[in-house]
């Protein structure tokens, strides 16, 4: 692997079993398990360029999807509002038609580039600004199966390159980016393990708590990403709740939430949920981002609900009524859903929707989640039929 001096500060080999032993324990909570085969198949792949989802992720299935439609907003936030050079003239064109321009109507090329820095974005602030690492597998092999470590053929053939420059750092994904989209490149795993690496082991123990010593939970013959994961891309720190700050816990221990506002933000619902559990509520450092941008969980499933207008958090006024979109990434969706959210819908037609006893039966799941944000609203599905 030929890596010009320039473009990272070193590149190692990962210590003979022990950082891969500590990348699995911290991922896991043992060295014996590996990733189910829905994450290794899982990579970064975009929908055709020049379509409706040309600016979209086709997302599998299984615990990687989290990490894809995470992803997935850090890549709107640089397609709509941080590229430089695409010729939208964001005042005065009406928000389907800046849809278009900024989102469906680009090429392959831009669709890696927005890949790209996406992927370093969210590598670097992990790195507290300072340093990433990215992780790339090569050809050697450099610890060997124990019946203490597992192999899966390709962590042992990790390769570290720390990069001490935020441009650096997306010019070197950005020549490796087949490491992360291509078929068969463990390219979710990849960066995850990136992720891991660029925010240290050391900063990840302070970052966790009592409630969450490791990354990953067991589910259905899977495993399933924790909020710590989740945190972790959206702002940089591994917190483990989502409610601002520190609480207390039911055993007097001390939970680490959120400390500081993300570019993008975090809404969640679930049928299930319990509005009394104050530890399970989104405080406002998530549900108010500096950007229009939101991962949702919606009853399990995650998706991505963003605005076009950037002033949108900005302005009190912006927040009268409305456009949002939503992106879910499970087929059939051939185009992102265009809600229009009014704040300010007279009682009656607010009342007629209310339910106390039955959460969610007359509203749709979407609508629950865009209401723990904009309580009273009222959404216009413009001719879609509601789902999730």
């Amino acid at each position: 692997m030929d890596i010009d001096r320039d473009k990272r500060q070193r590149a190692s080999a990962a210590a003979r079993g022990g950082l891969q032993g500590k990348l699995r324990q911290s991922l896991f909570g043992n060295t014996i398990h590996v990733f189910s085969h829905d994450w290794k198949k899982a990579y970064f792949r975009f929908h055709d360029p020049f379509s409706d989802l040309a600016f979209a992720l086709e997302v599998g299935k299984g615990g990687a999807r989290s990490i894809q439609m995470a992803v997935q907003g850090s890549i709107i936030k640089y397609l709509l509002f941080t590229r430089k050079g695409k010729d939208c003239n964001f005042q005065s064109v009406s928000p389907p038609n800046l849809l278009h321009c900024s989102l469906c109507a680009i090429s392959k090329q831009e669709q890696e580039q927005a890949l790209a820095a996406a992927l370093a974005s969210i590598v670097w602030a992990a790195g507290a600004a300072e340093k990433a690492t990215v992780c790339l597998v090569t050809e050697d092999t450099y610890i060997t199966s124990t019946p203490d470590y597992p192999g899966d053929d390709f962590t042992e053939r990790l390769q570290l390159f720390e990069l001490v420059e935020k441009e650096a750092t997306e010019k070197f994904i950005y020549d490796h980016l087949q490491s992360f989209k291509g078929e068969g490149s463990h390219g979710v795993i990849l960066f995850l393990y990136s992720l891991i690496f660029s925010r240290t082991f050391e900063r990840l123990q302070k970052d966790l708590d009592a409630s969450t010593t490791h990354l990953l939970q067991p589910s259905a013959g899977g495993f399933l990403c924790r909020q710590a994961i989740l945190n972790m891309i959206l702002t940089g720190r591994a917190s483990p709740n989502v409610f601002n700050g520190y609480q207390e816990g039911k055993s007097q221990e001390i939970l680490h939430g959120v400390l500081t506002r993300s570019d993008v933000g975090y809404l969640q619902w679930g049928k299930d949920a319990s509005e009394d559990d104050r530890l399970a509520q989104v405080g406002s450092m998530l549900k108010t981002p500096k950007l229009p941008i939101w991962l949702c969980n919606i009853n399990g499933n995650p998706s991505v609900l963003f605005s076009t207008n950037r002033q949108l958090l900005s302005d009190w006024k912006a927040e009268r009524r409305f456009d949002l979109y939503l992106y879910r990434g499970r087929p059939p969706q051939q185009k992102p859903v265009h809600l229009t959210v009014d704040t300010h819908s007279h009682h009656w037609e607010r009342n007629q929707h209310e339910d106390e006893h039955g959460p969610g039966r007359r509203f749709s799941p979407v609508e629950m989640a865009i209401r723990t944000k904009w309580r009273e609203a009222t959404v216009n599905w413009n001719g879609t039929i509601p789902f999730l």
